[in-house]
């Protein structure tokens, strides 16, 4: 899977400074399983290195202008940030990762300013106000917002489901294909958001005899528009509860404590996601539950990552 990243988060020493900011967790672990794109809009227009920029709100409108000299800058990032969005649309993408606090790139994080030098607030930088209109539903997020193992388990949970629907509508499903990507991404997409994930399941049932080619848009956007939402420890436990149900009949008393006492150590933040995961998983190969094991939920991600190790991976 493609990825776009700003360029500095590579290791490219392309900041104002000449320095870079290389994102380890970027590069060496999510490096293993994606190809990244890079971009920089502000390389792009002022080269490196180069004056810091400012974003100023005036008239309704914002500028940008040099810290250095308070020159105009506005025109030159606009047309870099367009030739960039340019090159990266040239590729499939299924994310997009940003430099935070950049006034071209952060993420609700670039800071506005008055003319009188005073700051007004924080919103998206140029190009990524840019990528965001032209990428609704792609997976977006900042490297600073990735060192919450909350939002970077969110994050890399939603660009490989991202990543795997890409697949799947490549390889022109059928009917009976939309059953199945359903059917084994149930608890995810439960996990995500409840009242979405009936709406797919109304959708995959085509009670109102629509076209394959309509269902297929609709469902694509339900799930996408799904999967960007946040998973929390309630709706998460929710899940674990239903798929202990599964074994009811098999555990032993003293199972089926372990178990739930696992689920409920987790809710309260005591121990990670991985541990009552763990006893789910060993249960269904034990068990030869075919359904539980093909559920994405189990293993949305490659398992090297260790997202779910965490105990701050779930709010």
């Amino acid at each position: 899977m493609k990825i776009a990243v700003s360029a500095c988060l590579l290791g490219e020493k392309i900041r104002f400074d000449g320095g870079h900011k290389h994102d380890r967790f970027i590069t060496d672990e999510l490096g293993q399983y994606a190809e990244f794109i890079p971009f920089c809009p502000e390389h792009l227009a002022f080269g490196t290195p180069r004056p810091s920029i400012r974003l100023i709100h005036k008239n309704d409108s914002i500028h940008v202008q040099s810290n250095k000299n308070n020159t105009r800058l506005t025109d030159q990032l606009i047309a870099a940030s367009q030739n960039e969005l340019s090159k990266i649309s040239n590729e499939t993408l299924c994310g997009i990762i940003f430099k935070s606090k950049s006034p071209s790139c952060g993420l609700k994080s670039a800071k506005f300013y008055l003319e009188n030098g005073f700051c007004e607030g924080k919103e998206d930088g140029i190009f990524a106000s840019m990528c965001r209109e032209r990428y609704p539903l792609l997976p977006m997020e900042e490297e600073g917002r990735l060192q919450d193992p909350w939002l970077k388990e969110n994050f890399i949970m939603q660009i490989f489901a991202y990543s795997v629907y890409e697949q799947f509508k490549q390889s022109n499903p059928s009917i009976g294909d939309l059953v199945r990507f359903h059917t084994i991404h149930k608890f995810m997409l439960q996990a995500k958001d409840e009242k979405l994930y009936r709406e797919l399941g109304n959708i995959v049932a085509n009670r109102d005899n629509i076209s394959l080619e309509t269902r297929l848009a609709m469902y694509e956007l339900g799930f996408k528009t799904a999967i960007s939402h946040k998973s929390t420890i309630k709706k998460t436990r929710n899940v674990l509860e239903h798929l202990a149900g599964f074994f009811k009949n098999e555990l032993s008393k003293s199972e089926k404590t372990i178990l739930h006492t696992q689920i409920s150590d987790f809710a309260d933040k005591i121990i990670p996601l991985i541990v009552p995961l763990s006893t789910i998983s060993l249960y269904a190969q034990k068990y030869e539950n075919h359904y539980l094991l093909e559920q994405t939920f189990l293993n949305p991600y490659p398992k090297s990552l260790a997202l779910r190790s965490h105990l701050d991976a779930g709010k």
